[in-house]
């Protein structure tokens, strides 16, 4: 395992970026990353993912000052502003996964707020959305046919059959599947801290990087990863984080946003490899409500998502009031 670096670089302008990392994990940081337009302004910068064009999404709850109202940004390669959209999602934009299906991507959209997972395009429409999961019986109505119990999800996975993994991390800590259209299938997990029980599952992955697929789950509040297997039987758990938050894999490398200020690097057997930005695990209390010019050069807030690009370069957003989107460029 590397420790956190932070050294300084410059260009022939004399301009200074800081660094992170060591060795094959050296990176240089770009905070504020992409030409936002003057009508929107960022809220909780939630999740970021890439599509095959080299487009960057980002997903946000939207600020109170802004203009416009759309949560989903999109850029191209070179952080040019693309085109947004999204509004319905304002206040409640959260989870972001993105999947190659049939020659089509399309996006999987979770929103805390309205306790809904969408089924979108990269322009927006809406293929199928899923609302409080009420053929489960771990998930009761009341008797005016109302919710009974919390539901709000937070981040959603794809296994390579086309099921879909939700995880109820602000809700009741369960997961539950559906199938590829959106059929209720089971629910496993649960509020605890024993094997097989959860605490605010707050992202997850269906990690492919071993011989067989494995969903990999930030047991948020529980402090620790927790694998199982896809029928939702408890594997093992893994430490090395603070607050893990979700995933995203390039090869054998897998990145950790953890929301207590740092990114963390896990290798195949989720060992740590690296933490990058670190800035202390207490540091975002009196950070990320305040101003952006506030925020550690180099250093990280409260990372919630993150991802490779094709280059292999990492980029993050946080959960700050005024959202902040990092790219990390590997050296």
């Amino acid at each position: 395992m590397t420790g956190p670096t932070l050294l300084g670089s410059s260009d022939k302008a004399g301009a200074k970026r800081p660094i992170v990392g060591a060795g094959e994990h050296t990176y240089e940081v770009f905070h504020d990353w992409g030409e936002l337009p003057a009508t929107i302004q960022y809220g909780n910068t939630h999740g970021i993912c890439q599509d095959s064009n080299g487009r960057l999404y980002v997903h946000h709850t939207v600020h109170a000052g802004s203009e416009k109202h759309d949560t989903m940004v999109v850029f191209d390669e070179k952080g040019r502003f693309v085109k947004s959209w999204g509004k319905e999602f304002e206040g409640g934009a959260h989870g972001l996964h993105i999947r190659k299906e049939h020659g089509q991507e399309f996006l999987y959209l979770c929103d805390t707020k309205r306790a809904i997972v969408a089924k979108t395009t990269l322009d927006g429409e809406i293929v199928w959305s899923l609302g409080y999961p009420k053929e489960s019986p771990k998930y009761p109505l009341d008797a005016d046919g109302k919710p009974a119990v919390k539901y709000s999800p937070t981040n959603v996975a794809i296994a390579p059959n086309g099921d879909v993994y939700v995880a109820d991390g602000y809700g009741s800590s369960f997961i539950n599947v559906y199938d590829r259209d959106g059929k209720f299938l089971r629910t496993f997990g649960g509020k605890g801290s024993g094997k097989g029980e959860l605490d605010c599952p707050h992202g997850l992955i269906v990690d492919e990087r071993g011989a067989s697929p494995v969903l990999l789950i930030a047991d948020r509040s529980n402090k620790r990863l927790q694998a199982f297997t896809l029928a939702g039987e408890h594997l093992a758990f893994y430490q090395g984080t603070n607050a893990p938050c979700h995933f995203h894999t390039r090869e054998r490398v897998m990145v950790v946003p953890d929301l207590f200020a740092r990114v963390t690097l896990i290798d195949r057997d989720n060992a740590v490899i690296a933490h990058l930005g670190d800035n202390g695990v207490d540091s975002w209390k009196d950070l990320r409500a305040g101003a952006r010019d506030g925020f550690p050069v180099g250093r990280f807030v409260c990372p919630h998502g993150a991802c490779f690009d094709h280059d292999g370069n990492i980029f993050v957003v946080e959960w700050v009031e005024v959202g902040r989107v990092t790219k990390l460029r590997k050296v």
